[in-house]
């Protein structure tokens, strides 16, 4: 047996996908969406989103739109949006299905519920928004939201995603 350093799945370097190929170069910011209460509590892992200034402000996320937390949400709906930190890159795998999460994914850790949906207890960046608009968008769902509520804690460790992989950021400035 040998084993070899490049991944054994991956298409060959000439039937690549450009464009996921580009986006994997784009450092982003992992968040985990929830929303729901008791046996309705969903959530996904959320890399593609982002912040939109303005009156209201918005947080505009890309989902799986076959996840359970894409097919739950409609217009009017509330979610928390948590940004992850690297002591929870376990979690970001079971909530983005990439890892065993017995008894669920909310099962291994502390929640507390608020009117949008359960709150990651050791998550100390968060948000409460409303959503105000869905549509597909290329093999996505846009989830547009109203910002309601922020918490910004301390930003130490970032759990950051870049070319399939979670990595710290670099801090050398």
């Amino acid at each position: 047996m040998t084993i070899h350093s490049e991944h054994p799945f991956a298409d060959p370097e000439g039937a690549r996908d450009a464009a996921r190929r580009l986006r994997g170069r784009l450092s982003a910011r992992v968040g985990l969406w929830t929303t729901g209460a008791d046996r309705e509590r969903v959530g996904l892992t959320v890399s593609s989103m982002l912040v939109v200034g303005g009156e209201p402000p918005l947080v505009v996320g890309l989902l799986d739109p076959d996840s359970s937390l894409g097919e739950s949400l409609d217009v009017g709906d509330r979610v928390v949006v948590h940004l992850l930190e690297w002591e929870h890159r376990d979690l970001a795998e079971q909530f983005a299905g990439l890892m065993p999460a017995p008894g669920g994914p909310f099962a291994g850790t502390t929640w507390e519920q608020t009117p949008a949906g359960p709150r990651l207890a050791s998550a100390s960046t968060w948000a409460t928004c409303t959503v105000t608009d869905t549509r597909l968008l290329g093999w996505s769902l846009e989830v547009v939201c109203s910002l309601d509520e922020a918490e910004l804690g301390p930003d130490e460790e970032p759990l950051l995603h870049r070319r399939g992989r979670y990595v710290r950021p670099d801090t050398r400035a």
